[in-house]
């Protein structure tokens, strides 16, 4: 009984800070182009993941990019701006995105 608990609080422990962020992007209406594992307008954040894995400064890539809109990286679709997001929240969607696997 004590490992199946230990064991349900790890994956728990696991999963919720990637919830708290996925909440974050459906506020910020991220997940209306966007999903996890899927391209729709813009492509799947693991893609993204898989893209900028390993790079030193995807995060700060990252965080422009959802500040400012970019265009040219995936396609012809360009990435709006997002005045509604400011750095703090930018930087935490980028550092959720990348941890995708």
């Amino acid at each position: 009984m004590k490992r199946a608990l230990f064991t349900l609080a790890a994956a728990l422990s696991l999963s919720a800070p990637a919830l708290a962020d996925q909440a974050l992007a459906q506020a910020k209406n991220c997940l209306s182009c966007h999903s996890v594992d899927k391209k729709i307008v813009g492509p799947a954040y693991k893609d993204v993941a898989r893209k900028y894995a390993g790079q030193k400064d995807a995060v700060d890539k990252l965080t422009s990019k959802i500040m400012k809109g970019g265009s040219g990286v995936w396609g012809v679709v360009p990435m709006p701006v997002n005045s509604q997001v400011n750095e703090a929240e930018a930087r935490k969607l980028a550092t959720w995105v990348l941890s995708l696997k």
